[in-house]
């Protein structure tokens, strides 16, 4: 069996999904279940077992003899949660949780990092171990997440196989519950649909111009495929960047939306909100030389084929993958 937390959610489902298509059908599935629309996520995948995210550690103590691999995508991701000792809570110390689980019954594990943890870039955004403990992240989520991959390298007892992903700027199906959180990808889709337009935050930082602010966007096609290559590698355990490797302007993503509407651009600006402006990343890009370098080989996908491919194929008809 394989067990994916955070089930129900974006990654998680179209991880299920990716699982399923190549015949990998006896998945656990970890989340709280407590969310109709969310759980829309879930229909017509081949899944075993729904278990409770508080009732995890007990159901895995009874059936352990059985779990070939356990994938943690589950996690508060709400980047303006600033309840830090819920982030603690469900991100830092359930991590933790589950990595000792790991370590106890020999079970690999792959979790859900993020970018965030990055902060400003003050080190770059290569995925060097050693700068880990240094990072300066921008919120208590980007903390709670660099916390784990601090411990989890502090570790003398580690599962025998392990990878740490830092997901980067992720976009695809799946995302419809998600509300403020969703990718600039749907919100552009909803917006221009409803107003013919679209606006993007201003600039206000010298360096970069309005709509100029770069994010590495990455198609979860690409992050799922990734993960079910480490369900076959297993070896080289560490913390992985994974993003596409190229970072893209919010004007190229809003094109490209626009393009895969068949629309003409018709892009305005407004204020970055003062309460996220001094926490706003301008710039963030994967380097995935890491991956690259233990076999890793596939070619990321494009922005403007994810982009047409995630709005002409679910946005449009509100479909699910």
């Amino acid at each position: 069996m394989i067990i994916v937390t955070g089930a129900a959610g974006f990654i998680g489902s179209c991880l299920i999904k990716k699982l399923n298509d190549h015949n990998f059908n006896a998945v656990v599935a970890v989340d709280k279940f407590d969310n109709p629309e969310k759980n829309r996520n879930l229909e017509g995948k081949k899944i075993i077992e729904k278990v409770d995210r508080d009732h995890l550690f007990d159901w895995l103590d009874e059936h352990q003899e059985t779990v070939e691999f356990i994938f943690h995508i589950g996690a508060r991701t709400d980047t303006t949660e600033f309840d830090r000792a819920l982030l603690e809570s469900l991100n830092t110390n359930y991590t933790k949780r589950i990595w000792q689980k790991c370590v106890e019954y020999q079970l690999p594990l792959v979790y859900a990092s993020s970018a965030a943890t990055y902060g400003l870039g003050e080190y770059g955004y290569q995925d060097d171990e050693s700068t880990i403990p240094l990072l300066k992240p921008l919120n208590p989520y980007g903390d709670s997440k660099n916390a784990f991959d601090t411990w989890a390298l502090a570790q003398d007892e580690k599962p025998f196989f392990w990878a740490g992903l830092k997901f980067f700027n992720v976009y695809g199906p799946n995302e419809y519950h998600k509300g403020r959180m969703a990718s600039v990808i749907m919100h552009a889709h909803n917006q221009i649909q409803q107003t013919d337009g679209m606006k993007l935050f201003r600039s206000h930082h010298p360096d970069f111009k309005d709509g100029e602010q770069q994010r590495d966007f990455v198609f979860v096609d690409d992050v799922v495929e990734v993960c079910y290559f480490l369900t076959h590698h297993r070896k080289n355990s560490g913390i992985y960047n994974l993003g596409s490797g190229k970072a893209r302007t919010f004007l190229d993503l809003t094109r490209a939306v626009f393009s895969a509407l068949e629309k003409e651009e018709n892009i305005s600006f407004i204020d970055t909100p003062e309460d996220i402006r001094d926490k706003y990343q301008y710039f963030t890009e994967a380097n995935m030389s890491k991956l690259q370098s233990i076999g890793y080989d596939k070619p990321f996908t494009s922005l403007e084929d994810g982009v047409a491919s995630y709005v002409k194929d679910y946005l449009s008809n509100h479909n699910y993958r």
